[in-house]
């Protein structure tokens, strides 16, 4: 791995139902740990043990149909199991736009991005109530938004026109735009630094294989690491690394998850014993899933120790609940429990599914079409 400005072109974010089928629609609009010891976390890094927070309410964004304008958010209330099915509607009599990519709540706001619709949405978390509307149209061309991440006083907009949008949190107004590699598909605030993955799904076949680092106090990329074909989900432990997804090219060159010391830049192992499309961290577990989108044959969750990088079991699932496509993974911060979603088939409303981290179903969730991102509102914002 090295340091280059010189990067090839590579599919995006909403990859999903372009690997799904390349002719239904186009790649990039449709928008996962293993051996060494390692040091423990800083006891900063650690949850408060005396008073931590606990999830209040947990927002699903739904994707919706391509070119559907039907993306919505759905909510669920843990304390009296209570489900709105368009709460973003229903909160501001009108609709949310054009294909969900993500959803971010940060510092009692909550930012949802629409990818076709090319617009950022901010909320009040709470109330829910729009508090302004960011266009992502420059000169008339959609720059189409992919993924959110938040850090310090600052918001950052991954798109994929290979730019990364900083938002003030306070004044809600664009302070800056830097540029990254090709068709930014996800972003990670990790080790004080933005973490931005360029998948150049647009560019199909001519993936690019770089991850942009962003300081976040100069604000401008200091470096572009190269980690693989087409780059995906990024995730950080509590030991300094970062784990990422890249995707490869769908055919000979498998997805992969690997494993990057943030410190140092370098790729410390690469998990060829699997295919992983997507993750999420909880403590020292991470739950990984793949879904053969091309052929439709089936989704897997596994487990995996990531502070001594082994895996734990290769079947989350304990009783036998069936998933017909996994599209999304969450863990609830104050809870043990794991959310999957299921997009069916890609058409029909979707289900968020909680499991216990014991592999056991606790209850479902009705939700919309193509439940793309799971995101939980803590007491303490």
């Amino acid at each position: 791995m090295k340091l280059t400005k010189n990067y090839s072109t590579t599919t995006s974010q909403s990859n999903r139902f372009s690997v799904l089928s390349l002719a239904l629609m186009s790649i990039g609009l449709f928008s996962v740990l293993f051996t060494a010891c390692k040091k423990e976390p800083e006891d900063q890094d650690r949850p408060d043990p005396v008073n931590p927070p606990e999830s209040v309410a947990i927002y699903i964004l739904n994707q919706g149909s391509f070119s559907g304008n039907n993306a919505s958010v759905t909510l669920y209330n843990p304390t009296d199991s209570t489900i709105t099915l368009d709460y973003f509607q229903s909160q501001n009599d009108r609709v949310l736009g054009d294909t969900g990519a993500d959803l971010l709540v940060y510092g009692g706001k909550t930012y949802i991005v629409t990818n076709v619709s090319s617009q950022l949405e901010i909320v009040d978390s709470k109330s829910f109530k729009s508090l302004k509307q960011i266009s992502f149209i420059k000169e008339g061309v959609p720059q189409q938004p992919s993924a959110l991440a938040g850090l310090g006083d600052k918001v950052y907009v991954a798109s994929y026109d290979g730019l990364v949008t900083v938002i003030d949190t306070l004044s809600l107004e664009v302070i800056k735009t830097i540029e990254v590699g090709l068709n930014p598909d996800a972003i990670l605030a990790a080790n004080n630094e933005i973490w931005v993955s360029n998948s150049g799904g647009l560019n199909f076949p001519d993936y690019d294989n770089t991850i942009s680092i962003i300081d976040p106090d100069q604000l401008v990329e200091i470096e572009r690491i190269e980690v693989g074909t087409n780059p995906y989900t990024m995730k950080a432990d509590n030991y300094g690394d970062i784990y990422l997804i890249t995707r490869g090219n769908y055919g000979e060159e498998k997805m992969r998850l690997k494993v990057i010391k943030a410190s140092t830049r370098q790729i410390t192992h690469t998990f060829e014993e699997f295919e992983a499309y997507n993750f999420t961290i909880k403590g020292d577990t991470a739950y990984v899933y793949h879904h053969d989108f091309m052929t439709g044959g089936g989704s897997k969750v596994m487990t995996i120790n990531v502070r001594t990088e082994q895996v734990i079991s290769q079947q989350f699932i304990t009783d036998n609940t069936s998933i017909q496509t996994i599209y999304a993974i969450a863990a609830d911060p104050s809870k043990d429990e794991i959310y999957i979603t299921d997009a069916k088939d890609y058409m029909s409303p979707g289900v968020v599914y909680c499991f216990g981290t014991n592999g056991k179903l606790k209850f479902r969730i009705d939700v919309g079409v193509n439940p793309v991102a799971i995101r939980f509102l803590m007491d303490k914002i």
